[in-house]
């Protein structure tokens, strides 16, 4: 476990029923990847993985911000938040939906489960690209 993901969030989830959309960067920036992918990350990452919404086919992790800023680009995977020009927002769910395939929490939020570090994150999207696609992770510039 990291230090990030042993930290008590400094804000909650929403804990009506109803989706909540938060602006990505002043608490978290995000990565998204699609299922495939993320799965594939979640089993490389095992219990270093912090907390994951998801939607559909979409994944999102929540990592520090301003971690992945200067990333290489990977096929597939994209970053949300602190250093882009847009401003992002992502819908996060109840805290108590844990299942879907609309939006939930793939990985809950709690105690040790709240940022992934990105750069172990980063590997584990690399390799999940290389594994389920069979091609190079960083995406031609």
């Amino acid at each position: 476990m990291t230090a990030d993901s042993l930290k008590s969030p400094p804000w909650a989830p929403p804990s009506s029923t109803d989706v909540e959309m938060v602006r990505v960067g002043p608490h978290w920036d995000v990565v998204r990847a699609p299922e495939a992918l993320g799965g594939r990350a979640l089993e490389l990452l095992g219990g270093a993985s912090g907390a994951v919404i998801a939607d559909y086919n979409l994944m999102y992790w929540l990592i520090r911000p301003g971690s992945a800023q200067y990333w290489r680009r990977i096929r597939q995977v994209q970053t949300l938040g602190t250093g882009r020009v847009e401003t992002s927002y992502i819908g996060v769910p109840p805290i108590d939906r844990i299942s879907g395939p609309y939006l939930h929490w793939r990985v809950p939020l709690g105690p040790g489960r709240y940022l992934t570090d990105a750069n172990r994150l980063r590997e584990a999207l690399a390799r999940a690209v290389v594994a389920e696609l069979g091609i190079d992770a960083e995406a031609d510039r």
